[in-house]
């Protein structure tokens, strides 16, 4: 909103300057016609900003467990953000391991293995042994003990109900297992594509600062030429067309690099303490390694 506040500020200048240029009689009232022109479409991109920022407001009051009404959030410049100064390029992937996704899928294939030594367990027969079983068997050749094994195998083969138990544990577990490495590798690819974006966007960013000081040059120049009478209104609107789009693509690019760092954190799991540090005492062993081989 301030960045459009600047351009209708440039605007309202451009303006005045093909005013003053028809009352000198070195312009034409078409000339006039399309600053105003200008002036009023570019008014026209505050309200859907304002929308933007007060839904935002709302997000956060609701945040907080409040209503809109009764709490707002303190307002803020873009410029009083900081980012850090050690952006990592990779991290290792034990800092993702507490991610919540990751904690709860580490958790059901807990579960499902504990399910399948619940299963296994159950095969072995719950019978209770006892002296006389011994003492039978002395006596008629073993047919008690052949008798028990009968008894034995009822519960472990009868309809093979206890082994048909198991086999859907492990089922279970080969399919917890499966969705425990899926989201292992969904959050790895999201640690990457994050630390990707914060590359490419502190790249963009270079791109877009060169193009903006270039587009405020030629802007500047442009009006000067043509207070000076060396070129049309036209040149000078089509000039702050190119600077509000630097402009505003700056801002772009700015913001996008604060949600990206943001979204590291996320991908972490909130497991962020340490993760620029870490970067630094990684660059200084290998500094240490490097002297270390030389001497």
């Amino acid at each position: 909103m301030e960045a459009v506040e600047k351009l209708l500020a440039n605007d309202v200048k451009n303006l005045e300057l093909v005013r003053m240029a028809h009352t000198n009689g070195t312009t034409t009232q078409i000339d006039v016609s399309l600053a105003e022109t200008r002036l009023a479409q570019d008014r026209t991109l505050l309200p859907p900003l304002a929308q933007q920022r007060d839904s935002a407001r709302h997000a956060l009051s609701i945040l907080t467990g409040k209503g809109p009404g009764d709490w707002i959030a303190p307002d803020f410049d873009l410029a009083e953000f900081v980012l850090p100064s050690n952006v990592p390029v990779s991290l290792p992937s034990e800092m993702a391991h507490d991610r919540p996704d990751v904690l709860q899928a580490e958790a059901e294939l807990q579960m499902a293995n504990a399910a399948v030594g619940v299963a296994t367990a159950n095969l072995y027969p719950h019978v209770t042994l006892s002296a006389s079983l011994a003492q039978a068997a002395s006596g008629n050749g073993g047919a008690a003990l052949w008798g028990f094994a009968a008894g034995l195998a009822g519960p472990i083969f009868d309809g093979g109900t206890l082994k048909a138990e198991r086999q859907v544990a492990v089922d279970g577990y080969k399919a917890t297992l499966a969705g425990y490495q899926q989201t292992v590798i969904k959050s790895f690819g999201q640690v990457a594509d994050t630390l990707q974006a914060i590359n490419h966007d502190a790249e963009e960013n270079l791109a877009q600062e060169d193009a903006l000081r270039a587009a405020e040059t030629s802007f500047r120049l442009n009006q000067q030429a043509y207070a000076q009478g060396e070129n049309s209104i036209l040149q000078v609107l089509e000039a702050e067309r190119a600077y509000e789009q630097a402009l505003l693509g700056r801002i772009r690019v700015k913001t996008a690099q604060y949600l990206d760092t943001v979204r590291l954190y996320v991908a972490l799991g909130g497991n962020s303490v340490g993760v620029f540090e870490q970067r630094v005492a990684s660059r200084e062993e290998r500094k240490t390694s490097f002297h270390k081989k030389r001497t």
